[in-house]
């Protein structure tokens, strides 16, 4: 048996004043000072002063398509809506970022002054008002960190049954006793206590009974007498919560703004208080000289039913959420609690002989809004009078609250506003042809119509259920109709995409091939989708546009990509008068394409695609739409409801979720104390050490081991260019040499290509082509060299102008072996021209491998790639995305080159331009890039990569 390893402590601090971090091994510390204490280069030449790799044009290739012409016949002229809001000029301008690419103007009246715990206004300037100091070593309830961090371990992340937690700590007091020493709890109900007695985040769970109590028949359904049960949590409480949370404090708005563009002053729309919505609320507000200077909290809500189990009862949940406008939008998509649990709602069930009746309809109905009506009852006092409440910046501010949107499905969209199924619940289109339109809802013209029209009329002709009052009658300032958002996950992927078209083109083959011939068609469908995704819609909405290209018509082809196009610019971080446009453009070209479906489909009235044309006004309204996403409440839906029943025992499971819920969100809120106090720096084995004697009981210092190389790229800030650098934990064990990489790779030349990149580094100004260049006059390079399995790139969207929210990370892989079963090497874009836009400054490479090398005291990360080149000087006109052609010289060899690794923006998804040819069902995913000659670079990915690719 070989010698065990022994527990390894931590070895290295760093270096930097102030950071209690150790770690184990020099890339750990690396990582950790690039992410946390990045440095500016003072200097030698900046990551956009690297000389970026230059392409000749591409040659012409043998390769056709018939001419496309994607413009449909002439439009009737549809311009984009005036804002419907008058600008004010008298608002000062307050540049948001060091760059000044942006600046807002804030609302004059409800701007969130601070002011004292007594609602007196404070001086501008003035320092918040001291928090009552606790001790630096008070961890109440817990004795120490090592209880609270094993707390948060046992319960949150593992969630350890209670015989497991007893074992565990069986185990320690065990380890434990020979140094006289106990473990941090003495068994699971000592560790439940000690989370329960945490004071912070404490908000209980409350409960009120609703029973029928209308006209009863000769004959009682039972629905009638049982007692339905609604639990809830004060929403008020909940919102101190959130608006006290110091970790949202440079991620949180206190009043209104717009936010403009400072090259051309054109309107941008992002986080919920730069719509327009905020403002009006505003506007309405300080009519009132009491509310002036107040800060506004939009509270939003969302429900979802969801089941946790099918085949063991089919339980079912109906959980309430809520968050505030007023944190950014990437706090909220984040799950940084932003977003949290404030009631099950009751879900009436009776048996089938009285489900469909009208009274039992009704009752149920009414029954949802009478609840949110009671949850909600502790906010309405605070709607048209000031509280003052602590923000996580220490100031105090007077606050007043107002209903915000309400996230759902369409299903639950047409219970809020009380409106009949296939009707749209935002305006008074027809059922039958909703894409005619109509005007918009709203609360005073339903309400006359009510009290005008007999019930029938208004269900017929209005589709509106005259017997029910929505909740938000009972709440000024509320429109239900008003405050229905969008619904980007159950509307458009779900929707329109996955069981409208993708349903549609199934039923299209089979009328036009018949039964056997189109499942031929669709099974290559399913072989050219399989290797790229599963089930999931999102997923599939990356791959199937060019699955099916070759096997439909061309609208139908374009009629996807108008669709895909519309959910890809609805999606950005950013929505700018330029991309409204282009939402219009995008929303008429699909409605024209998908006529081509009219032979399947009996009527193109869908209330999900009819959603579509909402869109550009409620971004007006609400801002950039993923900040209001239905998919942000079912992702909640794991943490808060299905998690916590699958740690229940099921009997009462109800009772168990609701105590799951309360606990974690004291952990959360202990988390954020103690981390705002300093008192969570480091690990917990960093702070035991940093604790304890340096010189009798820290552990000896070690030379940093050489696991990873040395090389630092500095970051830039703000990132503009991407940042990629050479990942440390993908170093390989093998080739060291110049000779062996190139053995290895099959590259002979790699040496010639080393010494072109050396003389581009070495001679910025020189436009002269290396390969011109006599070998006496290159740079050679003859030491050792390192290997790398990946790169890591971090980038944004060009559209988030201002932001870091949007960041992303992700890596750019060059194996051999990947998972053991086949050779990775992925595509990137590489950066060649910095002032053109999208894929007209770049250009699309395959990567052999990543190295680095030192060359008179200088690091040099690399990359050996072969390029790919452009077929055509534009997009396709029927997919709306580049084509590539792996590039070869005149003698069939590959265009290779070494690059240096700044130069690199980000990975490339590549799909092949399969045409009509069937693949054969043995080739696998991984081969693609082998096997076909040409592909198309797909924007759709992300939508990072549709803003960079198209």
């Amino acid at each position: 048996m070989p010698p065990r390893r022994a527990h390894h402590l931590l070895q290295l601090p760093c270096p930097v004043p102030g950071c209690l971090r150790w770690f184990r091994n020099q890339s750990g510390l690396t990582q950790h000072r690039r992410s946390l204490h990045p440095t500016l280069p003072v200097s030698g030449p900046s990551p956009q002063d690297h000389p970026r790799p230059s392409r000749s044009p591409s040659r012409p290739r043998d390769f056709s398509l018939p001419p496309p012409d994607f413009s449909p016949p002439p439009r009737p002229s549809s311009p984009i809506l005036p804002d419907p809001i008058q600008e004010d000029s008298n608002n000062d301008a307050e540049f948001t970022d060091a760059s000044e690419r942006c600046y807002h103007t804030y609302h004059s009246m409800l701007n969130g002054r601070p002011c004292t715990a007594d609602g007196t206004f404070l001086p501008y300037g003035t320092p918040p008002t001291p928090v009552p100091l606790k001790a630096p070593d008070d961890w109440s309830p817990y004795r120490n960190r090592i209880e609270f961090e094993a707390a948060e371990f046992a319960f949150k992340q593992c969630h350890m049954s209670a015989r497991n937690l007893d074992f565990l700590c069986d185990l320690m007091a065990a380890t434990l006793a020979k140094h006289h020493d106990t473990p941090p709890f003495a068994d699971h109900k000592d560790l439940h206590n000690v989370i329960d007695a945490t004071q912070l985040g404490d908000v209980p769970w409350q409960c009120f009974s609703v029973q029928y109590s209308g006209e009863r028949p000769e004959v009682v359904p039972p629905w009638m007498d049982d007692e339905f049960e609604v639990w809830y949590r004060d929403p008020r409480a909940m919102a101190h919560n959130i608006i006290a949370n110091p970790n949202y404090k440079d991620e949180i708005d206190y009043a209104p703004f717009r936010e403009y563009d400072a090259s051309d002053d054109t309107r941008r729309w992002k986080d919920f208080m730069s719509r327009d919505w905020a403002w009006q609320q505003a506007d309405t507000i300080s009519q009132d000289p009491e509310t002036q200077g107040s800060a506004l909290v939009p509270i939003i809500l969302g429900s979802d039913k969801t089941t946790v189990s099918v085949g063991t009862g089919n339980n079912e949940y109906y959980p309430l959420y809520a968050s505030i406008g007023n944190v950014h939008n990437n706090v909220r998509c984040a799950h940084r609690d932003a977003l949290v649990i404030i009631g099950f709602l009751a879900i009436p069930k009776t048996d089938r002989s009285h489900s469909k009746d009208d009274s039992f309809r009704i009752f149920r109905r009414q029954l949802f809004h009478s609840s949110l009506s009671a949850i909600l009852s502790s906010l309405k006092p605070f709607m048209t009078t000031h509280e003052v409440v602590r923000c996580g910046d220490g100031h105090f501010r007077r606050v007043i609250y107002s209903l915000g949107p309400y996230i759902a499905d369409y299903e639950e969209q047409l219970v809020l506003p009380c409106v009949v199924k296939h009707w749209c619940p935002k305006c008074i289109a027809v059922r039958t042809n909703l894409d005619g339109g109509g005007i918009y809802r709203s609360r005073e013209h339903t309400d006359f119509l009510i009290n005008e029209l007999h019930a029938d009329i208004l269900w017929d002709e209005f589709g509106l259920i005259g017997d029910l009052v929505p909740f938000t009658n009972d709440f000024p300032r509320a429109d239900i109709h008003e405050l229905l958002s969008f619904d980007l996950l159950h509307q458009l992927i779900k929707g329109a995409f996955k069981d409208h078209l993708v349903d549609w083109v199934a039923k299209y083959l089979k009328a036009v091939h018949r039964t056997k011939w189109s499942e031929e068609i669709m099974s290559d469908i399913d072989r050219r989708i399989a290797a790229w995704t599963g089930d999931d819609s999102k997923a599939l909405m990356k791959v199937f546009l060019p699955a099916i290209e070759g096997h439909v018509p061309q609208d139908m082809v374009r009629a996807f990509r108008a669709l895909l196009e519309f959910c890809y610019l609805v999606r950005r971080n950013v929505i700018t008068e330029n991309t409204m446009i282009q939402i219009q453009d995008t929303l008429y070209h699909f409605h024209h394409y998908r006529k081509i479906f009219d032979t399947v489909v009996p009527t193109f009235s869908l209330p999900r695609q009819h959603s579509m044309t909402h869109y550009m006004d409620m971004i007006r309204l609400f801002g950039a739409p993923n900040g209001l996403c239905s998919s942000i409440t079912e992702s909640k839906h794991i943490k808060a409801v299905k998690e916590p029943w699958r740690w229940s025992n099921r009997h009462n499971a109800l009772g168990q979720m609701l105590v799951t819920n309360q606990r974690l969100d004291k952990l959360a809120a202990s988390r954020v104390d103690f981390d705002a106090r300093g008192m969570l720096t480091g690990t917990i084995l960093s702070s035991a050490l940093a604790a304890l004697d340096e010189n009798e009981h820290a552990a000896p210092g070690i030379a940093p081991q050489p696991d990873a190389p040395d090389i630092e790229l500095q970051p830039d800030a703000p990132v503009i260019e991407p940042q990629p650098d050479v990942d440390d934990g993908e170093i390989v064990d093998g080739p060291t040499t110049v000779a062996a990489l190139a053995h290895e790779v099959a590259v002979p030349d790699l040496q010639c290509l080393i010494r072109y990149f050396l003389f581009s580094q070495l001679n910025l100004d020189d436009a002269r082509n290396p390969e011109d260049i006599p070998a006496a006059g290159l740079p050679q390079h003859e030491g050792k060299l390192q290997v790398f399995n990946s790169a890591a790139a971090t980038f944004y969207a060009p559209s988030d102008l201002s932001g870091i929210g949007g960041m992303r990370r992700e890596h750019i892989r060059a194996c051999p072996l990947w998972r053991n079963e086949y050779p990775r090497n992925d595509c990137m874009f590489i950066n060649t021209d910095s002032d053109a836009e999208g894929m007209r400054g770049l250009e699309v490479a395959r990567v052999i491998c990543f190295f680095s090398f030192k060359h008179d005291w200088e690091v040099y990360p690399c990359a050996l790639i072969q390029w790919f080149e452009k077929i055509g000087d534009c997009p396709d006109e029927n997919t709306g995305m580049w084509m590539v052609a792996p590039s070869f010289h005149e003698d069939g060899s590959r265009d290779l080159a070494v690059i240096h690794i700044e130069t690199v923006f980000r990975a490339a998804h590549l799909i092949p331009i399969y045409g009509s040819e069937y693949i054969p069902p043995s080739l696998k995913f991984y081969q693609s890039l082998d096997t076909f000659g040409s592909f198309y670079v797909n924007k759709y990915a992300d939508h990072h990569a549709f803003e960079i690719a198209s």
